[in-house]
């Protein structure tokens, strides 16, 4: 019976994990680049009552008696599927299709990355995010332009190559957006703020220029961002089970509670 009480008690945790999580998932339904979570759940190790025999003639075999001790979290994994690009015709928006990063840089020189796209430029005429954290290239460096005040016009092509035009009609062209490449996209550890940074399992980070066919980071798309990836539908559905998983582990709880009620009413009995 108190077997029981404490396999319950781990689901029940294990319940709580997961309403978190779709709670955060919900809560992120609108913020651009946001990747979905999802729980995953293990059985904790069993207790051996009986271990398995071999077939001895003339008696067959025999199994294993075990008694599970409840469940344990496996893995709160990141669903890297892409999100909906939405279309927004502004030239500092940009989403990608396909696995990449864009690459940002705080001022600590600290590298972080993040499908978010949504740019600006700065007084001093660094690309930054609504951060202020500078933009890299495909170089690694921060995309700068000196004389921003004497611009006219600029202008994002779909391999992310900056082209600006000055008061004198004078055109120049930049380094293109860096984007950046992970094997294990999902190993990225989540930072806040629509950023990931660099993890062991993750991999190191590969930056290349959009289109890159050999890198394989994706396709810039410009005048788009890209959506947060959450399904509400799923998410919805993910609550209900959640919440029915908790309910029933309470119960469990609440059996064993009442047996062990009529254990103790026996010396009055």
């Amino acid at each position: 019976m108190l077997r029981s009480m404490y396999s319950g008690i781990s689901g029940m945790r294990g319940f709580q994990t997961k309403l978190d999580v779709i709670g955060n998932n919900i809560a992120n339904v609108n913020t651009a680049g946001f990747k979905a979570g999802r729980v995953m759940f293990k059985d904790i190790m069993s207790q051996t009552l009986q271990g398995a025999g071999a077939p001895t003639a003339p008696f067959g075999g025999t199994n294993a008696q075990q008694i599970g001790l409840g469940s344990a979290l496996s893995a709160i994994d990141t669903i890297m599927n892409n999100g909906a690009a939405q279309v927004t015709n502004r030239p500092l928006d940009f989403a990608i299709q396909g696995e990449g990063f864009f690459t940002v840089v705080n001022d600590n020189d600290e590298t972080f990355y993040t499908r978010s796209g949504n740019f600006y430029f700065d007084s001093a005429g660094f690309l930054v995010n609504g951060d202020g954290w500078k933009v890299a290239d495909s170089n690694g460096t921060p995309i700068e332009v000196t004389n921003i005040a004497d611009i006219k016009s600029f202008s994002f092509d779909s391999k992310g190559i900056l082209t600006t035009v000055d008061g004198a009609g004078t055109i120049t062209t930049f380094d293109p957006i860096g984007m950046t490449k992970f094997a294990n996209p999902s190993g990225l550890e989540k930072v806040g703020g629509s950023l990931f940074k660099e993890s062991p399992n993750s991999g190191a980070p590969t930056l290349a220029p959009p289109g890159d066919a050999t890198a394989g980071t994706g396709v810039l798309m410009v005048g788009s961002l890209e959506m947060s990836n959450v399904d509400l539908t799923n998410e919805f559905a993910e609550m209900i089970v959640a919440q029915r998983g908790f309910q029933a582990n309470s119960r469990t709880i609440t059996t064993a509670d009442e047996i062990l009620q009529e254990v103790v009413n026996l010396k009055r009995g």
